[in-house]
């Protein structure tokens, strides 16, 4: 429990932005740094998680915990995630009008920023090359252009979006042998 507890302490503490910022925290503590888990693995984690609703931070923590510790174990992980700000939270509130005008924090806060982003575009590229080894370079562009027409165009709620890729990627590899097999037919005439 010592390690669930200090892994989801630290992406409590160190998860600027929300909860999709906060999974290259979470990717660091279960693969990289405790081998609970290869990259293949967390991203099909990350991907239900992000199909169900709910907060994705909180899921994972949950999750982690549960694989570590079982019940018990998702209690304390999310728990362990959420108290470092959910105490910085209460103490901040009592000075939040002080805070809005402070100079110090808009600056700390814009400082942030930058690490938010780039921790969110490496997380993006990871998606991307598992896109590519899956679906191939063609397919990958075609449902980065559909998700960009639901999500920004046709404002469909994310949750949706992904549930509908889900049900596709439960049936591409099928789909993919009956093109070959109709291809090679379609050949042979």
């Amino acid at each position: 429990m010592k390690e669930l507890s200090l892994a989801m302490l630290r992406a409590g503490i160190f998860g600027f932005g929300g909860g999709p910022s906060v999974m290259p925290l979470f990717r660091h503590e279960a693969v990289k740094k405790y081998h609970w888990m290869d990259d293949d693995e967390f991203s099909e984690i990350l991907a239900i998680a992000n199909a169900l609703p709910g907060p994705i931070a909180t899921k994972m923590a949950g999750y982690l915990g549960y694989r570590l510790h079982g019940a018990l174990g998702a209690i304390w992980g999310v728990i362990c995630h959420i108290l470092p700000s959910s105490i910085l939270m209460i103490a901040l509130l009592s000075i939040v009008g002080w805070l809005s005008s402070s100079k110090i924090v808009i600056g700390m806060i814009a400082a942030v920023m930058p690490v938010v982003v780039i921790m969110l575009l490496e997380m993006a590229l990871q998606f991307s090359q598992k896109s590519l080894k899956g679906l191939g370079i063609v397919m990958s562009i075609v449902f980065f252009a559909i998700a960009i027409l639901l999500l920004e165009v046709l404002h469909i709620h994310s949750g949706v979006a992904v549930i509908l890729f889900l049900i596709y990627g439960a049936a591409h590899f099928k789909l993919v042998e009956r093109v070959k097999r109709w291809r090679k037919g379609g050949d042979a005439s």
